[in-house]
């Protein structure tokens, strides 16, 4: 069957908001284990909430550490973080360096492995037109690959196979959508060696398949895609592609292509929508995805960020009106 994209979607869920659980079933001999996948975290030392002062530690590592915590009493086997894991290096900032250390520093009080995505706004330095900016050996992927390893790899856990990608490229000092050649050309060597049988999940920062367009019928979105998907998935027929984790659109959504037998989640937020100034787009949380043989479910973790701010609203005010009193 070919991978090329008449897309029917005998099922497409998308979720605004939800702490819901989604399975498909499909029996094979897999042991059971379970991952998380935390997306779009945009890790910075900024104090975003402007209703709340800064006595007030509602500060993105407040909110990162409480998601960790959250992540560490589920039993995951490791974490895939799906891209956009600080923000922002994309100017080329003297002390964009200094963002990736603090993440780093916050992330391994993670307890278990953690497998990174890269997001745009970890490409260094590709909003700068100065020439220098482009030398630098940082530039684009240069401070993320010092600090992460390569952008585009695989790992094995049980009988599954993943495989971690780089959506993303520079043109014309933005970022685009894309599967670099060089991508394309080991995938394909790559998904050569791997038996076409084994269960493979994918994870890009950037969608391949999105409600979003059809919600926001505009094309000003088009740098949210990833320009040669068919190409790539076209890599996938005859192997049993299971699972696609993406990012960047802060927004949670499970769409099933039933003919294909294949899950494109979107995995909402750690951040909120706008970014650490609100709730949109709904709670702000990941995802535990949970393994059963060869079948695929999942919970929204809702990691009580909204409430916790609400607390501290509601704190505020009692102690406003006792001085006042």
């Amino acid at each position: 069957m070919s991978m090329k994209f008449t897309l029917i979607f005998i099922c497409a869920i998308f979720f605004i908001s939800c702490s819901k659980n989604n399975t498909n079933q499909k029996g094979s001999n897999n042991e059971d284990f379970s991952f998380i996948f935390m997306t779009d975290i945009h890790l910075q030392p900024k104090h975003r909430y402007p209703n709340l002062p800064q006595t007030v530690d509602y500060s993105p590592h407040k909110a990162f550490s409480v998601a960790i915590d959250t992540a560490n009493k589920l039993g995951a086997a490791f974490a895939i973080m799906g891209g956009d894991q600080v923000y922002d290096v994309m100017r080329g900032q003297v002390w964009a360096d200094s963002l990736f250390h603090d993440y780093k520093n916050a992330v391994a009080s993670l307890n278990m492995p953690v497998y990174h995505t890269i997001g745009n706004h970890e490409l260094f330095g590709i909003y700068n037109e100065d020439q220098a900016i482009k030398d630098h050996q940082d530039y684009k992927y240069g401070m993320f690959e010092r600090h992460f390893g390569k952008t585009y790899y695989s790992f094995d856990y049980q009988n599954w196979h993943f495989i971690i990608l780089n959506s993303l490229d520079e043109e014309g000092n933005r970022y685009i959508g894309t599967i670099s050649e060089e991508q394309i050309s080991w995938l394909r060597q790559h998904l050569a060696e791997i038996d076409p049988t084994t269960p493979i999940v994918v994870s890009t920062h950037l969608p391949l398949i999105s409600v979003l367009r059809q919600i926001h019928s505009t094309n000003t979105l088009d740098n949210r895609w990833i320009k040669n998907r068919d190409e790539l998935l076209d890599l996938f027929s005859g192997h049993n592609l299971k699972l696609v984790l993406q990012g960047h659109l802060h927004i949670m959504e499970d769409i099933y292509i039933h003919q294909s037998d294949i899950h494109f989640i979107t995995g909402g937020s750690i951040a909120g929508r706008p970014s650490w100034q609100g709730f949109s787009n709904g709670e702000p949380g990941f995802l535990l995805i949970k393994i059963k043989d060869q079948d695929i479910s999942w919970d929204f973790i809702d990691f009580g960020w909204r409430d916790y701010i609400l607390n501290c609203e509601t704190e505020i005010l009692l102690n406003d009106e006792k001085e006042r009193n």
